[in-house]
């Protein structure tokens, strides 16, 4: 149970402005530039969750980074062409007929995580982009 005194409160007893912050952030990987050879450095292999997305910027585009169960890794544009919204990267991921892929999570259209083709209308895709792991860090290529 909460007491009034366990919330933090600001000096002059207003809240304006105030914001929830994580008392124990995990440390971060730095921001380092795009590698000369065209690769974009993103983050340790184990900060990668399997089952779930994460965004980064590369080259200023948003892309949706996947870790499936299998260990295989897989990259995207995040932005749901059905929506307009860059949301791919909290899309449900999982298998529709031995196909990885990544359910949007507004209109539930299927994108295949290895084509970037959606299962509900093969007319419609989103980029893909190339993944590789160096010395234990997830790298994007240009798509």
């Amino acid at each position: 149970m909460t007491t009034y005194a366990d919330v933090r409160h600001h000096p002059d007893g207003s809240t304006d402005g105030a914001e929830a912050k994580d008392p124990r952030p995990e440390p971060t990987a730095p921001v380092t530039p795009p590698a000369t050879d065209g690769w974009t450095r993103i983050c340790p292999l184990e900060r990668l969750t399997p089952e779930r997305g994460v965004c980064a910027l590369v080259g200023g585009e948003p892309v949706a980074v996947f870790r499936t169960r299998d260990d295989e890794l897989y990259a995207l544009h995040n932005l749901d062409p059905f929506s307009g919204a860059s949301v791919l990267s909290r899309g449900i991921v999982g298998d529709l007929g031995g196909t990885p892929v990544v359910a949007s999570p507004l209109y539930k259209q299927h994108f295949a995580l290895d084509s970037g083709v959606a299962l509900e209308d093969d007319s419609v895709a989103v980029a893909t982009y190339p993944v590789r792991v160096v010395d234990g860090v997830v790298e994007i290529g240009s798509a």
